[in-house]
Parts: structure tokens; C-alpha cells; sequence
């Protein structure tokens, strides 16, 4: 049932509620948007539903304790989160520009938080309320920086984050369960220092054995801050270890102390999620918000099912967060969620993603690892899939027919990631054929990321053909059902591992198969993930072998261009890729050409007879592809309207 009233944000709309007290604040750094997606709120909904009494402090003014100190003083302490999306990420381009929008904000406006707002706000909460009070820190910047990281803004090792936020205690990975029993303790007046047994998190601690679960060390701050290697060492540790089932401690020695992290937290069972989804979100952004919340849009009526991902790509931080195992809601508990979304004002009939992690994941990738946890130095689906795999959508299959049978429903869309790879080894085609029958809203996002398979393995993704495959079966589903529906693909450039001859061969094959890409999204070292490791130390932790990395402003826009080839503005980063590259073929009259030679420019191959009226060849199916063009490339023999204009001036004037 929707949630009627917002939890309190200030005094007075604790006294409407006749609380004289509260027990607990809960400080998020985003906007407070009363809706499940939102972590910190989750947060705040689940502490209501075990009897406490919640305040919640949204992005409050950071240049002083005094914001903190507005609702008095909680009775049993602080909960922190750095929000939904990591601080550094929503203010900054993997360039280093200041972004233009924050999501997460009111009206979208930037400067309403602080960069590394964890840090900041443990700061002013430990000025506000004393060093008696706990502080809890959580939520994904929490999470990723548990360990010294390499801090891609500041491009240096930075040391654990709890040593620089003054938390008790930091609850990594998805934290309910944690939480739940941090909260309990601490309202039954045991002291916070005492609480270090609590699975899914860390603390400081001032000798190396006080972690009770077989704990491991791993190479210190020191070392890993002046020893790339020692820094890859540390690394490969942590991902061994980030295992709910046969994941042991981890030790971090720093400055003296150290850094001390228990076993994951178990994955919650199906129905304690679905308990978690049932809590009373009014779904809605709080009303002190007069400009709204522009984040909420992407997620006002989509449904999130699962949570965890076995697929394993290297770039991404989801399996240092939510681990690899995968658990999912009842259909009957998403059900009920879309049954809330009908009766919304708002709602047109379209359900816009039933989704999560990656969306086609609804169990763990085997058996076996319930029982004995993921598998160590080895990769579920990548670069081969396991024998033991279990490539099963059935489940998803009747979830997404219950929805689409809903009364009020139109349309149910699924726009998350998809795994394609797991899509075509179930056996069972029914999946694929009712994705590409009802829930594709004209294209389909996938992510091959690259096509050449030496970087495919540094990003821990299959090889290319299996891409391939799936495409060819793509545009025969679309043609039996007389569909017009295409592939978008998600494409990476300057991934440690990509030299400039592999940027040159994902280009040759966007040119053949008539795709340019509307964007090129740059590989962006983010805390907690494999790719960064190879990033910072030029070293694969898994093998310990050294890794190309384009590290330079200039050597990652090379790369780019290559991606972006048609685009008139790009042509001399085009030129000096392909001349580095030793690829001058490539610019010349044939169609194989990514470019025309211009005036006084040497070129290589044959000059057509008519080469402004020969098209390139296509592969069969290119059209499938979303064909798309951007500035001037693409308008050859077309007059603008701004020419249009001063061409009939001049006509008028004689």
C-alpha cells in the first residue's frame, strides 16, 4: 500500500507528528525522493519498519554543524550515505569537466552537495554531536572505498575511507541486514565500539587480530601507495575475498591501525525482499522540492526485481557492491508494485523497465553456489561460458506476462542492461522471441563494448562472434514479426588493454556495418573495479601481466575520434590515429576508407570513377543497426536553413 506521509525532514514536521524525540538520522546526499531506487531512503523506510523513530537530513549545508544540530540530537545515532551515484562521477567527466546538471538535486542544479560528501558530512556530524555519538557510514562511495583506492580525481592511492570520515562504523555491499542489526544493538545501549562482528562491515581497529573470521592481510596503505605491484597484489585479495559464502576478513594495516573488514553480508532471501519492497514509499519527491527531482523521472515507473550480477565485467563496480550472487522478488511481489504504479495519476499504460543489474538475471548462476559461493579466478560467463551454468528464463518470461496482462497496462518495456550471452545459451527460445515481440520500445540497448577480442578478455566480456550471433538472431526475430526495431550497442573506448590499432578495428567495423555512434563514452577509473586496477598500475591483478594503458588526454581523444570518424571536426585526430596507427590505407576513395583525402594529402588505394555516388557495403542486416549522425557528417547534398535563408537575402539584394 502507498505510504501516505514523508518521513520528518525538519522540527516542525517532527512536532505535526508529536515526536519530542527521534532515534535515529538518516543524511543522504541526494535530494530525499520517497521511492525504493533510492538507497539512503531504503535505508529510512526499513529503520521505520523495525519501530524507530526516523529524521532524515537531505543534502543539508555542509559549511557548518549547524544543519545537523536543526532536529536535536538522535538517541541511538547517525547513518550516512554518499547517494545513489558515486559524488565524483555526477560532478565530474571521465575528462575532468564540471558537469552541468546533478540528477539527484533539486532541479538538477550542481553545488547542492559536496564532493566526497561521505567524508563531509561524517565530518560535521562528529562536530555536531560529539565523539560519543555513533556514526554509521554506508551506501556505494562508502562501499567502493572501504580499502586504500586509487582516486582517479586527485590521481593518487587515497587511504581507506574511515580514515578520513570519522565513522564508527562503515556498512558495505547492500546494508539491510547489517543495519538492521547495527540499529538494534545500538538501541540496546551496547556500545559502538563493541559492535565489530557484524558481517558486510568495517572498522578501524588498534591491533591486527581483532577480526574473528579467519581474517586475511592484505599489503598495506604504505605499500600499495608506493608499489603498483603491491597495489595489484591487494586487489586481486579483496575480489577473492568478496564472497558471502567462503569469503574470509580482510586486514588492511594504515598508519598504525587497521583497517578491518568482515565476510559480505548474506544476500537477502526472496521474501525479505519482498518484505523490503513492501514498505510504505509514498513514491514521490518530497514537496519541500517546488522544482522536483529530475532522477526520479528515469525511475517513477519502472520496477527494480533483482539485485547482484555473475556477469562479471571488469569496468563495472557492481560486484565489489552487490556481489556476484544473484537474488530476486517473488512475481508476486512485482506484481504488486505495478499494481501501485496503475493507480498513479500520472501513469499512461506504460510500464518503462522491469529491470535491475542486468535485467535477464532473475537466480544465482548455479547450484552450487548457495552452497558454496562463486567461484574463485573464474568468471561465470566470460570468456567462455561455465559448463555448469544455468541459462534459464522462464521465471522472467511469466513475470513480464503477468505484467503485460495487468488491466491499464499498454506496454512493458525492459530497458536495462541486457546479457545477451545468457540469452543465447538458454535453450528455450521463448524468451527471446516475447523480449523482441512486446518489450523493446523501437531499440534495444546491449553492450558489446568492443570487437576485438584481446581487450574483450581485459574487460572480462565474450568474444565478439557470440555478438555476432545474437545480432543475426535479432534481426531474424524483427523480420518474422515484420518489426522495424533496432540495436543500439554501448561501445568503450581507451579500456586499458585497447591500443590504437584496436581503436582502428572497431572503427573499420562500425564503417562496414554503417553505425556511427552518437556517443563514445571513454573508459572512466572508478573505485572498486579490476579495469582501474590496470588502469593505476598498468598490471592484470589476475595474472599479474603488464597491460597498455592510454593514459593521456590526447592518447584516450585518438581513440575516440577513430569511433566518431564522419565527424568534420574530428578529422585531424582521425588522421594522426591513422597515421600512428600505420592505417593510411584507410583514407582514401575505396569503400573500405573510414575518410576522403583532402587537397595535397597522399592516399592509398583506387579513386572511383564515381565515388561521390558509390555507397559502401553493407553487411546483411546493417540496417538493424540505429544508424546515426551527428554535426555535418551524413548531410552531404543537403542545404541547411541557415544557408537557405542568407542565400535568399542575396537574391532579394540583387
Amino acid at each position: 500500500m502507498r505510504g501516505t506521509e514523508f518521513l520528518p525532514v525538519s522540527r516542525e514536521e517532527m512536532l505535526r507528528k508529536e515526536w519530542y524525540y527521534y532515534d535515529f538520522l538518516v543524511v543522504m546526499a541526494d535530494a530525499y525522493v520517497d521511492h525504493p531506487s533510492f538507497g539512503s531512503t531504503l535505508i529510512a523506510r526499513l529503520l521505520e519498519a523495525e519501530g524507530y523513530r526516523v529524521a532524515v537530513l537531505a543534502q543539508p549545508d555542509w559549511h557548518s554543524a549547524e544543519a545537523f544540530t536543526a532536529m536535536g540530537r538522535p538517541r541511538f545515532g547517525v547513518f550516512i550515505g554518499g547517494g545513489n551515484l558515486d559524488s565524483m562521477v555526477a560532478h565530474y567527466t571521465v575528462a575532468g569537466r564540471r558537469r552541468e546538471r546533478d540528477l539527484y538535486s533539486p532541479g538538477g542544479r550542481m553545488g547542492c552537495r559536496p564532493d566526497r560528501p561521505t567524508i563531509v558530512y561524517a565530518n560535521r556530524a562528529r562536530e555536531a554531536f560529539g565523539s560519543d555519538m555513533p556514526i554509521v557510514i554506508g551506501g556505494l562511495e562508502a562501499s567502493l572505498r572501504r580499502f586504500a583506492h586509487y582516486d582517479y580525481w586527485d590521481d593518487k592511492v587515497r587511504r581507506p575511507i574511515l580514515f578520513d570520515a570519522p565513522a564508527d562504523l562503515l556498512v558495505y555491499g547492500m546494508g539491510e541486514t547489517a543495519t538492521r542489526e547495527i540499529a538494534r544493538r545500538l538501541a540496546n545501549k551496547v556500545p559502538v565500539r563493541e559492535i565489530t562482528d557484524v558481517r558486510g562491515t568495517a572498522y578501524i581497529a588498534s591491533q591486527a587480530d581483532r577480526c574473528i573470521y579467519r581474517p586475511v592481510t592484505v599489503p598495506s596503505y604504505e605499500r600499495v601507495r608506493e608499489d603498483r605491484r603491491e597495489y595489484a597484489a591487494a586487489t586481486k585479495l579483496q575480489y577473492d575475498e568478496n564472497d558471502p559464502i567462503r569469503g574470509r576478513g580482510v586486514v588492511q594495516p594504515c598508519q598504525g591501525r587497521y583497517l578491518t573488514a568482515n565476510p559480505p553480508a548474506r544476500p537477502l532471501p526472496r521474501e525479505e525482499l519482498d518484505r523490503l519492497y513492501d514498505l510504505p514509499f509514498t513514491r514521490e519527491v518530497h514537496p519541500m522540492y517546488t522544482q522536483g527531482v529530475p532522477a526520479i523521472e528515469e525511475v517513477r515507473f519502472s520496477i527494480t526485481h533483482n539485485r547482484g550480477c555473475f556477469g562479471g565485467c571488469n569496468f563495472c563496480a557492481l560486484t565489489f557492491h552487490q556481489g556476484r550472487m544473484v537474488t530476486s522478488r517473488s512475481i508476486e511481489s512485482v506484481v504488486r508494485e505495478a499494481e501501485i504504479l496503475t493507480k498513479d495519476p500520472q501513469f499512461k499504460g506504460y510500464i518503462h523497465d522491469v529491470g535491475g543489474p542486468t535485467a535477464n538475471f532473475r537466480h544465482t548462476a548455479c547450484s552450487g553456489q548457495k552452497k558454496h559461493g562463486c567461484c574463485k579466478n573464474r568468471s561465470c560467463l566470460a570468456p567462455e561460458p561455465c559448463k555448469n551454468l544455468d541459462a534459464d528464463h522462464s521465471e522472467y518470461t511469466e513475470l513480464l506476462r503477468r505484467l503485460r496482462a495487468l488491466p491499464g497496462v499498454k506496454k512493458v518495456f525492459v530497458r536495462s542492461g541486457i546479457r545477451y550471452d545468457y540469452m543465447l545459451l538458454d535453450r528455450n527460445p521463448e524468451f527471446f522471441r516475447e523480449l523482441v515481440a512486446h518489450h523493446i520500445s523501437g531499440q534495444l540497448k546491449v553492450a558489446p563494448e568492443h570487437c576485438v577480442s584481446s581487450v574483450l578478455d581485459y574487460m572480462g566480456k565474450p568474444h565478439f562472434h557470440v555478438f555476432e550471433k545474437f545480432w543475426r538472431k535479432y534481426r531474424k526475430l524483427n523480420e518474422t514479426d515484420r518489426k522495424e526495431q533496432y540495436l543500439v550497442p554501448y561501445l568503450m573506448s581507451s579500456h586499458p588493454g585497447c591500443t590504437l590499432a584496436d581503436a582502428v578495428q572497431l572503427a573499420e567495423f562500425l564503417h562496414k556495418t554503417g553505425h556511427q555512434p552518437e556517443q563514445v563514452q571513454d573508459f572512466y577509473p572508478t573505485p572498486g573495479t579490476i579495469s582501474t586496477c590496470m588502469y593505476y598500475t598498468g598490471l592484470d591483478p589476475r595474472d599479474m601481466t603488464e597491460v597498455y594503458v592510454a593514459r593521456t588526454p590526447h592518447e584516450k581523444a585518438l581513440q575516440r575520434a577513430l569511433l566518431q570518424w564522419g565527424r568534420r571536426e574530428l578529422r585531424p585526430l582521425v588522421v594522426e590515429a591513422l597515421e600512428q596507427a600505420g592505417r593510411t590505407d584507410l583514407i582514401g576513395y575505396e569503400d573500405r576508407c573510414l575518410i576522403r583525402p583532402q587537397k595535397g594529402e597522399k592516399y592509398f588505394g583506387k579513386q572511383p570513377q564515381q565515388p561521390e555516388k558509390k555507397q559502401p557495403e553493407r553487411r546483411p542486416g546493417a540496417g538493424n543497426f540505429r544508424h546515426r549522425r551527428e554535426g555535418t557528417a551524413g548531410r552531404k547534398g543537403r542545404m541547411s536553413q541557415r544557408k537557405k535563408d542568407a542565400f535568399a537575402k542575396r537574391r532579394k539584394g540583387k
